[in-house]
């Protein structure tokens, strides 16, 4: 005998989209919005909420938004449901990114349970970690996670990653001299109480040895940063795809998500190292593939999570625009 198929309460998919806001995002821009449509969440792309001096195609920009389409996978299985989930499903509608749609009850999984489980602790960490090399399986765990969501993970060796925080730290002062950078970051960092960007608590100190390239998040922060040594040997890992297009950004988001909460999970600090592929010549000569994102993984200290946008700034209306 059939049961009829009913969808989750309206109550327990705004849950779900609640926890897929605290996906990391560039300068945490949150660039995203969520129309619930039972049995279906659709997911957009906010394009009021890109950064065009950093992210001028918008590559980062999905790439955060395709974090956030993870999480509400994740939040929707540990609920006990199927998920499916459709990439850019209009072809009238860029803004639309994904289409995640509820299925039938369904038990949780392990991995699900462990996944779900740090989706509330998960943060940027930029602060010094500790001196000390991952485990190998560790490792392979991280690895493992990139590969389930198409994507590849590569753990570099001693030569290679001093050669890419060179070119990183090379990328960061390139950066710093284009054009209305200076304004661009300063939209989104400051000691104002605000529900996005970084706030100064969460800048990070700069690194007194000068190996690891720091963004600058407390440049309109009076007084001088705090300067401490950051480990001289960091483990440093490169995300990528085997093309680029919008799609395969989308994957990398979902990749990049898989791979943090897996390293939270793990007990291990990470932080997004996003200069060496926000230059284009840089970011070609980190890997064969598409370098989608560089990441510093290991052990560090406990530190806060940034702000998130309440539901009310982030939920579309029923038949409301997207923008």
């Amino acid at each position: 005998m059939s049961t009829s198929f009913v969808p989750p309460s309206r109550g327990v998919l705004n849950d779900c989209v609640r926890l897929a806001t605290t996906a990391p995002s560039l300068h945490n821009s949150q660039p995203w919005k969520f129309r619930v449509a039972p049995p279906a969440i659709e997911v957009y792309a906010d394009p009021d909420r890109r950064l065009p001096v950093v992210d001028p195609d918008g590559r980062e920009h999905l790439i955060s938004v395709g974090a956030a389409v993870y999480t509400l996978r994740i939040a929707l299985r540990k609920a006990g449901y199927q998920v499916g989930c459709d990439l850019l499903p209009d072809p009238d509608d860029p803004t639309l990114a994904a289409r995640v749609t509820v299925g039938r009850v369904a038990p949780v999984d392990q991995a699900t349970e462990q996944l779900a489980a740090a989706i509330p602790h998960r943060h940027t960490n930029r602060s010094p970690f500790a001196n000390v090399a991952l485990p190998a399986d560790a490792v392979e765990q991280l690895r493992a996670a990139a590969r389930r969501e198409g994507a590849t993970l590569t753990v570099v060796g001693p030569a290679g990653r001093d050669a890419i925080l060179g070119l990183a730290r090379t990328a960061d002062h390139w950066l710093r001299d284009r054009p209305h950078y200076a304004e661009e970051i300063g939209r989104w960092t400051g000691l104002g109480v605000r529900h996005d960007g970084v706030p100064a608590w969460a800048a990070g100190p700069w690194d007194a040895l000068e190996i690891m390239p720091v963004r600058d998040f407390a440049a309109g922060v009076p007084g001088p940063r705090t300067r401490e040594p950051f480990e001289p040997h960091p483990t440093i890992m490169v995300l990528a795809t085997e093309g680029d297009s919008r799609v395969e950004w989308l994957l990398a988001g979902m990749a990049l998500q898989r791979v943090l909460l897996t390293a939270t999970w793990l007990g291990l600090a990470t932080t997004p190292i996003s200069q060496p592929v926000e230059v284009p010549a840089v970011r070609a000569a980190l890997t064969p593939r598409a370098a989608q994102m560089v990441l510093r993984v290991g052990y560090g200290r406990k530190s806060g999570r940034t702000p998130r946008r309440p539901l009310t700034e982030v939920l579309l209306r029923a038949g409301s625009p997207a923008r």
